[in-house]
């Protein structure tokens, strides 16, 4: 790991652990929701908003000269030719509702790739952490190394997505044509998902209408644990849209071509 990767880790990790700070005594404490959305429901609460106020002012004071993408505040041009990309609370339906698979999303990027990206489920304690050399879980029962399955079979694969209608009406039709052919598929996790699917518990992830600070922070992750994330056409998945992320190249290749196939 080159140095100025390894300082930006530590970067990542102090932003993590401000986050935490920040959001935590809002969890589970009545806190109410604002909604985003004047046509559906995209709630987003103060916690959101002081998570990533706390990581920004991290940012401010260790690396300016980078740029900044968050959910919540306007973006910061990067002078470095690297961009943070930050969601301080992935999953904010759960957050409200008060189910731990809610998510602080980090991830470091440039134009071409995602050099490093953490998931951190504070409420846990965990923090999934994927970059240049390292792939590991920091949690109640230590350190552990990251790594995804080998499950190559559809019909052995375990599959998740957030939302049961996915994205649109066709999102939801290829969607399950996947669903079809898996042992067992599960719903609701938002980033935690990509977490279990680099520690090696679940096989895939398919999701649909993300944006580039939902998927970033998870690409870092789950690469560095030996899988990989694309879009359902198999090309980059860096800016949102639609997500496959797989344990590994073959089990990735069946779920694709069904997805092609809508």
């Amino acid at each position: 790991m080159s140095d100025d990767m390894t300082d930006a880790l530590v970067v990542a990790q102090e932003m993590a652990d401000a986050a935490r700070a920040a959001i935590l005594p809002y969890f589970r404490a009545g806190v109410s929701a604002d909604n985003k959305d004047a046509g559906g429901f995209d709630p987003v609460t103060v916690a959101d908003r002081a998570g990533e106020e706390a990581m920004r002012a991290v940012l401010a004071r260790r690396r300016p000269q980078d740029g900044i993408l968050g959910e919540e505040f306007d973006a910061v041009a990067s002078r470095s030719g690297l961009t943070w990309v930050l969601d301080p609370i992935d999953g904010t339906r759960g957050f409200i509702s008060g189910t731990p698979t809610w998510g602080v999303l980090i991830a470091l990027s440039d134009d071409r790739k995602v050099h490093l990206g953490i998931v951190d489920q504070p409420y846990i304690g965990e923090r999934f952490i994927g970059g240049p050399g390292v792939a590991q879980v920091h949690g109640p029962q230590g350190v552990s190394p990251l790594r995804t399955r080998d499950t190559t079979a559809l019909a052995e694969a375990t599959l998740f997505t957030t939302f049961p209608e996915v994205g649109t009406a066709a999102d939801r039709d290829s969607f399950e044509r996947v669903a079809r052919h898996v042992k067992l598929t599960r719903y609701g996790c938002d980033c935690y998902a990509y977490a279990l699917l680099a520690a090696g518990q679940i096989d895939l992830v398919i999701e649909a209408g993300l944006n580039a600070y939902d998927i970033q922070g998870p690409i870092g992750v789950v690469e560095a644990a030996g899988g990989l994330v694309t879009d359902w056409d198999g090309g980059p998945a860096l800016h949102g849209g639609h997500a496959l992320a797989a344990a590994n190249p073959q089990i990735h290749a069946a779920a694709l071509e069904i997805l092609r196939k809508g």
